[in-house]
């Protein structure tokens, strides 16, 4: 069994309100705010919730804070979605730029209706995942590869690939003062060829910044995150998107932050928020010892169920 350094904070946290946090200490661990909002089609009313979480995230002394998908806005309509999109270039993201070097902080924006490469032709956005270090340079960009069609009867209806393009390959783990960290949105966590293929490239955190149905949230999120982090033994990060956006979408909440052990460290409950949890390398160095689940892969059997093995 993976023993636990005696001084680490395991599955405390502290409440104010509805914000939450975890005691930190030692040089190789980093204090980070995971956020959780209720986005609309205002897009200024969106970035003040997103302001507040920095603020508060830094008054905390967090290092680094993650915002969920479509922190800029979800609205009842493609029309609308489509209407409201900008480029990497525009204003909104010239402002986020900002607030990074204001707040001396890290940040994860975790789903930006970015325009796409022909929008006077095809009126199509991506969903991307930027990272802007705390002079507000983008040092990471991701753009989401695996969209959400699905269709619940009498549940959930969504048909992401009807507005957005996939993204074309999954990108490198980004260095960072809180260690190597491997972007993805919401719907890659149920492919853990993601997270898989992330972990052997260096990540020692994976985001999954997120807007989950309530239906699909309540059903899987907690489990899908946990597992995530036990096959790969990384830090899992997950801001969400919480409550109603409007009469067609509701967000099931739940920001989350998960050890290499599977332990959920900290947790938002529903409604605007903050949770804050340690990332701690050397405690995920020590899982990774302890228990060598890379090493004892076979990958020689992967991808060939009832073929016999190669012999050369």
């Amino acid at each position: 069994m993976i023993s636990v350094p005696r001084d680490r904070p395991i599955c405390v946290d502290i409440e104010f309100s509805n914000f939450r946090t975890v005691a930190m200490s030692s040089s190789r661990r980093a204090l980070i705010g995971v956020g959780q909002m209720t986005a609309s089609a205002d897009k200024e009313h969106n970035f003040q919730q997103c302001q507040e979480l920095v603020k508060v995230g830094a008054a905390r002394g967090v290092h680094m804070l993650f915002l969920p998908e479509a922190f800029d806005y979800i609205t009842p309509s493609i029309e609308e979605t489509l209407h409201l999109a900008e480029g990497l270039d525009g204003e909104l993201i010239e402002r986020y730029r900002q607030l990074a070097r204001e707040s001396r902080l890290w940040l994860s924006l975790g789903g930006f209706h970015e325009r796409g490469p022909h929008w006077d032709q095809d009126r199509r956005v991506y969903n991307t995942h930027l990272l802007l270090d705390d002079s507000g340079q983008t040092v990471g960009l991701y753009r989401k590869t695996h969209l959400f069609d699905v269709d619940l009867p009498g549940q959930v209806s969504l048909k992401e690939s009807s507005f957005t393009i996939p993204g074309p390959r999954i990108e490198l783990p980004v260095t960072t003062p809180i260690g190597k960290i491997g972007l993805a949105i919401c719907y890659d966590l149920r492919f853990p060829e993601v997270s898989r293929t992330l972990a052997d490239a260096g990540a020692e955190i994976l985001t999954f910044p997120s807007a989950f149905t309530l239906t699909t949230g309540m059903a899987h999120w907690e489990t899908l995150l946990r597992s995530r982090a036990i096959e790969t033994q990384c830090y899992v990060v997950a801001a969400a998107q919480t409550g109603r956006h409007n009469d067609r979408r509701l967000s099931f909440g739940h920001s989350m932050v998960v050890d290499p052990w599977g332990c959920v460290l900290a947790q938002c409950g529903q409604g605007l928020g903050l949770c804050c949890a340690e990332i701690d390398l050397d405690y995920l160095q020590q899982v990774r010892q302890q228990m060598p689940v890379t090493q004892h892969r076979r990958c020689d059997l992967y991808g060939s169920v009832g073929k016999p093995p190669s012999l050369s």
